[in-house]
């Protein structure tokens, strides 16, 4: 885990297996956790690192029960934890099988029936078109999981870029497009049973929303999570819609962009500022 210092009891952040940990910490002067460690916060990352082919049968209830729980026991001491995206699917896993003082959950899908089931079909041919190609190659690369989010919104896609085209290309905006592009199409690929997990068991079958996913020996269950939750949803997020949150807690809302509310103009507002308040008012020890 990389540690940004601070003060108090730490704080586990757990990224995406996909586009993992930089957009937590984007650039130096747009840094999510970098903040919080100014504010009192001692924020800890989690890198999942790059897989190898020898990883392929590491599925993301594997992440969760080899890497993620083992990682946070050795901590010796209780954090909260916060995920973000599929993060916080994993977050709400390893949360029953730990007993974390907080979780705090930033646009983490739980029920993906509430994907629009015209997605959740593309999806799926997606990854029939590309599932033996992946399996031989035992990764699933970056590409075909952009693929896969511009099916989400192939309209945002466009606008994107039209926009970016009437940018001047040395003006801080500009700048700001390119390096969130970067992390975009930069990220490390998925083991092939992480794969498989994302669109057979969790996009199609929805398993975690139906209460059968299986982690760590027995099927999740958020109901047994002795800690405050706090859900951040966005009403206007396309990547990950609010009908899949999950739904426990307290529930804070944004209206937002998936990626925007971590690193948009309005993102010390909306999202940065409420998680300090949130994380401040934990108990040290529960």
């Amino acid at each position: 885990m990389l540690d940004y210092g601070g003060s108090g009891p730490p704080v586990v952040f757990i990224p995406s297996l996909i586009n993992p940990a930089h957009i937590l910490d984007i650039a130096p002067h747009n840094s999510m956790l970098r903040w919080l460690s100014a504010h009192g916060i001692r924020p800890l990352l989690v890198d999942w690192g790059t897989p190898t082919p020898a990883e392929s049968g590491r599925d993301i209830a594997g992440h969760v029960e080899d890497l993620l729980v083992p990682l946070i026991a050795a901590l010796g001491e209780r954090p909260a934890l916060v995920g973000y995206c599929l993060g916080g699917t994993m977050a709400v896993a390893a949360a029953t099988m730990l007993r974390p003082r907080g979780l705090a959950l930033i646009a983490a899908p739980w029920r993906f029936a509430g994907f629009p089931e015209r997605s959740r079909e593309e999806m799926s041919a997606l990854w029939s078109d590309v599932h033996d190609a992946a399996d031989a190659m035992g990764l699933l690369p970056i590409e075909v999981l952009q693929a896969a989010f511009w099916r989400l919104d192939p309209d945002r896609v466009m606008q994107k870029f039209a926009g970016f085209a009437e940018l001047d290309p040395a003006s801080d905006a500009a700048r700001a497009f390119v390096t969130l592009e970067d992390w975009a199409n930069a990220g490390a690929p998925l083991t092939w049973a992480a794969g498989r997990d994302l669109f057979d068991d969790l996009i199609y079958a929805d398993l975690p929303g139906r209460g059968r996913w299986r982690v760590g020996g027995a099927f999740v269950d958020p109901s047994g999570i002795d800690a405050p939750i706090l859900d951040i949803v966005s009403t206007c997020d396309r990547i990950v819609p609010a009908a899949t949150a999950l739904g426990r807690g307290t529930t804070r809302l944004l209206n937002t962009g998936h990626v925007g509310m971590v690193v948009g103009r309005r993102a010390r507002e909306q999202l940065w500022h409420p998680l300090l308040q949130w994380l401040s008012q934990l108990p040290a020890s529960c």
